[in-house]
């Protein structure tokens, strides 16, 4: 009896499904004790019910597993079947951004020759700018040496022109 007290403890902390689980228990015993039927009728009603019930929940077994495995078979295919979508859908996008990265290079190709094409063009002028300035102070140069020679000797003749012959 000290067993059953324990359980009620137990059961009596856990809830009101353990007390339910303990008077169940302690009423079939006590049903099984006072039943006015034989030792071997009480074995046999007891081994019919028991199969019964094992029958019953290897019943509720089978159909349980079979629903799960229903349950995978349509989630597995639905997953296949989103995953084929995603797949045409990343394939498709990658597809459209190749084909941008390829019209941005032959724009930047294009941009890039064009102003390849304006700084040679450019370089040409200021090349020929440069230079006829550079003929230009050259000439420029070349007439004020010319000057400053002319007047140097202008004035190294009237020098000599100027001075008496002792």
């Amino acid at each position: 009896m000290t067993g059953v007290c324990g359980m009620y403890d137990d059961y009596r902390h856990g809830g009101s499904f353990g007390s339910f689980l303990l008077g169940g228990l302690i009423g079939a015993l006590l049903g099984i004790l006072f039943a006015p039927r034989s030792g071997k009728g009480t074995r046999e009603m007891l081994a019919e019910r028991g199969q019964e019930y094992l029958d019953s929940a290897m019943d509720t077994y089978d159909d349980g597993r079979e629903k799960l495995v229903e349950a995978y078979s349509a989630a597995k295919s639905t997953a296949a079947e989103r995953a084929e979508v995603l797949k045409g859908k990343v394939d498709e996008v990658n597809e459209t951004l190749k084909g941008k990265v390829d019209e941005a290079s032959v724009v930047a190709r294009s941009k890039v020759t064009e102003l390849g094409k304006d700084a040679r063009t450019d370089i040409k002028t200021g090349a020929a700018a440069a230079k006829t300035g550079i003929d230009v102070a050259a000439q420029k140069t070349k007439d004020a040496l010319e000057f400053v020679a002319e007047k140097a000797a202008t004035a190294s003749g009237a020098d000599a022109a100027a001075e008496p012959t002792a």
